[in-house]
């Protein structure tokens, strides 16, 4: 019996191992992305918290848990947060409106609307993530009590 399970967990271990970055590489590429076409950091977002908690599943909540510590995902939350409403503080100190992202000190305004767009992308998805991460850890450690 021990042997099947272990057998079990090996396949289940190698086949997350091998897609998870996959996974987190297509993530990066929708968060990326996400001001051309479908997708952004929500999606993106998603997509990355799913790939850490594929991770969980294969591996145990012991070892997911020692991998993403409380404190990176509280973290990785305020990073995010701080990314989104610097970018918008920023513009306002500039003499814009929150998130006038043409006021920014680039150039062309229209490079600066886009890599204030692709900022705002990245602060959302690194929030996402890291709260999906989050609630599916303290949900998971609830039912196991």
């Amino acid at each position: 019996m021990a042997k099947r399970k272990m057998k079990e967990n090996i396949i289940r271990k190698t086949a997350a191992r091998l897609s998870i970055p996959f996974i987190q590489l297509y993530a990066l590429y929708v968060i990326a992305h996400g001001e051309l076409g479908p997708g952004g950091g929500f999606q993106g977002g998603v997509i990355l918290g799913a790939s850490v908690i594929l991770f969980i599943l294969a591996y145990g909540m012991e070892e997911g848990v020692n991998r993403v510590k409380q404190w990176k995902t509280d973290v990785l939350n305020s990073v995010g947060v701080l990314l989104y409403g610097g970018i918008g503080i920023l513009c306002l100190f500039l003499g814009g409106k929150y998130l006038q992202y043409n006021v920014l000190p680039v150039s062309d305004p229209k490079l600066a609307s886009q890599l204030g767009i692709i900022g705002i992308e990245i602060g959302v998805g690194i929030t996402v993530a890291a709260i999906m991460i989050t609630l599916f850890i303290e949900t998971a450690r609830r039912d196991e009590k």
